[in-house]
C-alpha cells in the first residue's frame, strides 16, 4: 500500500518517528513535510496531501499536527476527501470501516507516540465493510458533487455577466 505523511512543526518529531516505524514495517510512505521544526502554513500540506489522495497517488494517508484538528480541517476541504480525526484505535478502526476515510489525522500534543503507532497500524489494516455505512457515504459523496456542480453552474453565469 502506497501511503502519504505530512506534518506541521509541532508533529515534526512525530511524524520521523511514524516514518520509520512504517518503514520497518515495509510500508511504501511519502513524506510531503515539514522537514524541520520550523513553523509552516500546516493546511498547505494538508491541501497537498489530500489532492494527492483524490488523483489516486496515494491509497491513504496520514496528517499529523499539534492536536490533529487544523489537519482535519484543512483535508477536508478538499473534495472527494473523507478525513477522520482519531485520538484511539477505535475511531482509527471506524474511521476506515464504518466512513471509507482516506485520511487520518492524530494530534502530537494529544496522543503519544505508542499509541500513535497502534493507531496508524489499526487504520492501515482496516478496510471499508460497506454494508449499512454504504448509503451514509454515497449520500456524502453525492451532495458534495451536488454542491460542486452548483458551484460550477454559479461560476459559468458570473462569467457570461457584463463587466
Amino acid at each position: 500500500m502506497k501511503i502519504a505523511i505530512g506534518s506541521d512543526e509541532a508533529a515534526y518529531e512525530m511524524k520521523e518517528m511514524l516514518l520509520e516505524h512504517l518503514r520497518e514495517r515495509g510500508v511504501d510512505v511519502t513524506d510531503f513535510g515539514t522537514y524541520n521544526a520550523q513553523p509552516v502554513i500546516y493546511p498547505e500540506i494538508a491541501f497537498t496531501v489530500a489532492e494527492r489522495v483524490v488523483a489516486g497517488e496515494y491509497r491513504r494517508a496520514i496528517l499529523l499536527c499539534g492536536t490533529g484538528i487544523g489537519m482535519a480541517i484543512s483535508a477536508n476541504k478538499v473534495p472527494g476527501i473523507r478525513a477522520a480525526q482519531c485520538h484511539d484505535t477505535y475511531s482509527a478502526e471506524r474511521a476506515s470501516r464504518s466512513n471509507d476515510a482516506q485520511i487520518i489525522t492524530i494530534g502530537a500534543r494529544v496522543v503519544g507516540p505508542e499509541l500513535a503507532k497502534s493507531i496508524v497500524d489499526t487504520f492501515l489494516a482496516a478496510e471499508f465493510d460497506g454494508g449499512r455505512s454504504e448509503p451514509k457515504v454515497r449520500r456524502i459523496e453525492k451532495y458534495e458533487t451536488d454542491l460542486q456542480a452548483k458551484n460550477d453552474a454559479e461560476d459559468l453565469a458570473k462569467s457570461h455577466l457584463p463587466r
